[in-house]
This record gives C-alpha cells, sequence and structure tokens, in this order.
C-alpha cells in the first residue's frame, strides 16, 4: 500500500484474499497474514524493480474506524445467541481475550475464554454443562481453551479436573 495522509487509506499495490474457518481465532488469522504478507512483500518488491507494480485505489464505501476494545464489551453475554459468543471469543482471542466469571466452590472467579466451537444445547443462558458447553441465549457453545486468572491456557479437560465440581457461571 502506498502511504497517505489518512489512516490505511493508500492505494494497493497487491492483494491477497484468504479464507477464515469457522473456528480460527484473530490470533490464528494475524499469525497467517504475517506469512501472506511477507510473500506479498517480496513480490511487490520484484515487481517495483521490474516496473509492473500498480496500484489499486481502497474503496471507500465499507470502511470503519476500530476503535478501542472496552473492558466491558469484551466479557461475555450468555444470553447471546451461541454463533455472537462464539464469533466474540474468536475476535477476541488471544488479546484482550473474551471473558466471564465462574462461581468455583462458592468463589467467582475471571475465566478467558481462547477457543470454543459451536454446540449443541438449551436452557438456561449461562448453564455449565458437561465438556464445559455454555447455554447461550439460543444453542450453546463449547468452550476448548481457557484460562485462569493468572494461570496459563489449558484444554477444557485440564480445567474440568482442576475445578472438582462442576463450575456455575456467577452472575
Amino acid at each position: 500500500m502506498q502511504m497517505e495522509e489518512g489512516l490505511d487509506t493508500g492505494p494497493m499495490g497487491l492483494i491477497e484474499e484468504m479464507a477464515i474457518g469457522p473456528d480460527m481465532t484473530s490470533g490464528e488469522l494475524h499469525d497467517q497474514m504475517m506469512l501472506v504478507g511477507a510473500d506479498l512483500m517480496g513480490r511487490a518488491l520484484a515487481a517495483i524493480e521490474r516496473g509492473s507494480l500498480h496500484f489499486t485505489p481502497q474503496p471507500e464505501e465499507g470502511a470503519t474506524y476500530a476503535k478501542k476494545i472496552e473492558k466491558a464489551e469484551a466479557r461475555i453475554d450468555w444470553s447471546r445467541p451461541a454463533a455472537e459468543v462464539h464469533n466474540l471469543i474468536r475476535g477476541l482471542s488471544p488479546f484482550p481475550g473474551a471473558w466471564f466469571e465462574l462461581e468455583l466452590n462458592g468463589a467467582p472467579m475471571r475465566i478467558k475464554a481462547l477457543r470454543s466451537t459451536l454446540a449443541e444445547g438449551s436452557g438456561v443462558p449461562g448453564t455449565v454443562g458437561d465438556n464445559l458447553t455454555i447455554t447461550c441465549g439460543t444453542g450453546a457453545v463449547r468452550l476448548v481453551t481457557v484460562q485462569r486468572e493468572g494461570k496459563g491456557a489449558m484444554d477444557a479437560q485440564t480445567f474440568l479436573r482442576g475445578a472438582g465440581t462442576l463450575p456455575r457461571v456467577a452472575g
């Protein structure tokens, strides 16, 4: 992209489309884009040297400014549809991380949800079931990887083994 006065507004030299998988996190997308971007940079430099790099203006339609994500926006609202909860988790993983509170052994504990998948389930939103499947407003999300405050990331089965009893979403 050529530099202009605006933020990310300059014309584009090369464009590459990428598929985003249904469970891909923003961190995984970042890493994939980093590899593709490095390849594009090499190709662009070679095209500049040959005098064959042509630039295309970016369309203004659909462009939006992404504001800073506030901590409250990262809190999971289990009353939302499962697809929205799943996409929030994917979009905020690994940073800043979608989070919720669980009541474990009578005490609330903040948990980051780092990886999830859509699951079958219905009932009261926020109900924790087997395999760390949590019901949402419609459907359910199965948490695959979580992180307790001050701890490293762990898979759901490891977390549940350490929990002892089935935790409840704190209110």
